[in-house]
């Protein structure tokens, strides 16, 4: 019993450790979601120019770039989830509902259906509005101490 107790013990100062980093992360830190959200904000300007050119391609090629955005690191997502409290699981629905529409935008583009890609585009951006206008302001609020 005692064998099997050490190597738990040895994992207490890098848990002490990772905890501290978390919880005392600064909050006006530029977070990897606002990195997130600003690289899917040009990708969407790109959509957007893409599709007033009928560049089908170069929309399909973003689409995906959308629907596959990176996640932030284990320590932000734990910070994330302390603020969110029950409304996480909205959060990612909507982040799903988002995943889903860029897919849908990618497929449309493949078509080269500038209608469906039109349609598919309006649903994305509707996905991205309702998270924008539940959780922007508070969220920014709470973690830069801004309403910007």
């Amino acid at each position: 019993m005692k064998s099997d107790m050490k190597p738990r013990l040895a994992l207490i100062p890098l848990l002490a450790a990772v905890l501290f980093t978390i919880t005392n992360a600064r909050a006006d830190e530029p977070s990897v979601l606002r990195q997130v959200m600003q690289a899917l904000g040009s990708d969407m300007q790109v959509v957007t120019g893409g599709i007033a050119r009928e560049d089908w391609q170069l929309v399909a090629k973003t689409a995906p770039l959308i629907a596959k955005h990176p996640q932030p690191p284990l320590s932000e997502k734990v910070r994330i989830i302390r603020y969110m409290g029950a409304e996480m699981s909205l959060f990612k629905a909507l982040d799903g509902e988002t995943h889903q529409a860029a897919l849908e935008l990618g497929k449309a583009a493949d078509e080269q259906d500038g209608a469906k890609v039109i349609a598919a585009f309006g649903k994305l951006q509707q996905t991205c509005l309702a998270c924008h206008q539940r959780f922007r302001s508070g969220f920014v609020q709470h973690f830069y101490g801004t309403d910007k």
